[in-house]
């Protein structure tokens, strides 16, 4: 089976590197050039762990290629997975115009029984609108649509795309899921084939979900901060009842951040609204959300009064531990926003080499130790492995002010005797 991947950002490369090693032929397609020769070079376009190496394999094997020419790359496929990463404005609207132009431009090129298979996140609808935009291409060719929603994770992508636990897929016909089985059954045993509104509507509903679950627990926590209750001790007594369970989406922590939960609470929310419908949970979502980004901020201000001036160490800047993405990370607003303050920003992260242009006021560092000597206050931003080797009294010891910001409690907690200030969310003020 031939397969053409198309948009080679981070679902992209993975998807095409993953493919070849499970032995299929692959060419990734991409329309920008320079994308295209670092990752036939073995280079992909951004950090995600073991995907460098992956590649290279694939290379090497002669069973992963890439190229800019939409002709070469789609005209032998016999599938085209579609894997845009959807942009996203700061606003959360996606603009999934341009990946329909996108997909709409290779339709001269598909074959004669081709199927499209689409895990980029477009409103649900978008599917059956590409159907019908091929109909007026097609000159006598037939040529099956599916949607398959992406589930990958930032720093965890390999291993979330070769064992998924389940792989939903909407189609119109046995005869796509057919053809599609062979090729996904290769990374799970356990397959939902779904109709194909079924499947766009159960990524939205899945993020929208989640999404509200985070907003939820921190709601949840900021109270117990006010009235003397831990927000541990409540999760933990959630989690033992049965309706919610042990893995449910409900530890108190950071403001989601990064796109994806909002792109589908807005693209719900914008689609009750085409509709006329009320969904007044869903359109309290982000506003909570965004209410509680500034919580380390508000927390920093409320202890040292006056931050200008201080020295405040911050420990990760990228959206996530595993990847080097700062896009929408929660640990650069806050830099940004402590930079506004007057406060001198140290930061230190495992994946960072250089800073956005309007962070040039933050010293970036070379190691931890660096970053923390002196500081009047630590903020533990993002949960690298790593950091969870301090120790509290340790790094107290290093700071002018011994107070440490950790919002997600991922460091271990000071001792009893401990001089450290630790404060984390959730915990009675």
């Amino acid at each position: 089976m031939k397969i053409c991947v198309y948009g080679l950002w981070h679902l992209g490369s993975v998807t095409a590197a993953c493919l070849a090693e499970a032995g299929f032929q692959v060419i990734g397609l991409d329309n920008d050039v320079e994308v295209v020769k670092n990752l036939a070079q073995g280079r992909p376009p951004l950090f995600e762990p073991g995907l460098e190496a992956l590649i290279k394999k694939g290379l090497a094997a002669d069973a992963l290629t890439f190229t800019a020419d939409a002709l070469i790359a789609v005209k032998e496929a016999d599938a085209v997975w579609i894997t845009f990463d959807t942009p996203v404005d700061e606003d959360d609207r996606a603009d999934t115009t341009f990946i329909l132009d996108q997909i709409q431009a290779v339709f001269p090129h598909l074959k004669d029984q081709a199927i499209v298979l689409i895990s980029s996140q477009m409103p649900v609808g978008s599917t059956a609108a590409l159907e019908k935009s091929f109909l007026n291409d097609a000159r006598g060719r037939h040529v099956e649509f599916a949607y398959s929603p992406e589930n990958l994770r930032l720093g965890r992508a390999i291993e979330v795309f070769k064992a998924p636990g389940r792989i939903v897929i909407g189609t119109r016909n046995d005869r796509t899921r057919a053809a599609l089985t062979p090729l996904l059954e290769r990374f799970c045993d356990t397959l939902l084939w779904i109709s194909v509104e079924s499947a766009e509507m159960s990524k939205h509903a899945l993020n929208a979900f989640l999404a509200t679950s985070v907003t939820f627990i921190n709601e949840i926590a900021t109270l117990c901060e006010r009235v003397g209750a831990d927000a541990a001790e409540v999760e933990a007594a959630l989690r033992s009842e049965p309706r919610i369970g042990k893995h449910a989406y409900i530890r108190p922590g950071t403001a989601f951040a990064g796109g994806t939960l909002a792109r589908d609470v807005a693209f719900l929310t914008e689609i009750a609204k085409n509709r006329a419908l009320e969904v007044p949970l869903l359109d309290a979502v982000l506003p909570s959300n965004r209410a509680h980004q500034n919580w380390a901020f508000r927390q920093l201000s409320s202890c040292l009064k006056d931050l200008r001036k201080k020295e405040i160490a911050v420990l990760g800047l990228s959206y996530k531990p595993g990847t080097d993405t700062l896009r929408r990370s929660s640990a650069v607003e806050l830099c940004r926003n402590l930079a506004d303050a007057g406060a001198t920003v140290r930061a230190y992260d495992p994946a960072v080499r250089r800073l956005p242009g309007d962070l040039q006021a933050v010293v970036l560092c070379p190691d931890m130790a660096t970053t923390v000597q002196g500081a009047d206050a630590l903020v533990v931003a993002t949960e690298w492995p790593e950091f969870k080797n301090m120790k509290t009294d340790v790094i107290g010891s290093r700071m002018r002010r011994p107070l440490i910001i950790d919002q997600n409690r991922f460091l271990p907690a000071p001792t009893a005797d401990s001089k450290v200030e630790y404060v984390t969310l959730g915990k009675p003020l």
